[in-house]
């Protein structure tokens, strides 16, 4: 299947929405890094996603489709590039 993706270039569609900050649903998520009730690291097709905030529960997690439902107090969605933070801390390291 991999070699489908990279051969025909389609990605799983990501999606995030958050409604009333309290119900998440994420599409494209290909794994879950960690998660406890204060946050959720999630890889998706556009890097990593750290969801935080209080009492979080992951509702649903659907390994063929990539949802994630999480349910809770949501305070903050970020998204990071693990590339782009190596690249960074070995630029400092170097100066």
């Amino acid at each position: 299947m991999a070699d489908d993706k990279e051969k025909t270039g389609f990605q799983q569609p990501h999606n995030v929405i958050l409604e009333d900050r309290r119900i998440l649903t994420i599409s494209g998520v290909q794994d879950i890094d960690s998660y406890d009730e204060q946050s959720v690291v999630a890889f998706t097709e556009l890097g990593e996603l750290t969801i935080k905030g209080e009492n979080l529960h992951i509702n649903k997690i659907d390994v063929q489709t990539g949802e994630l439902n999480i349910e809770g107090e949501i305070w903050e969605l970020c998204y990071s590039d693990l590339q782009q933070k190596k690249q960074g801390i070995f630029s400092r390291l170097f100066r």
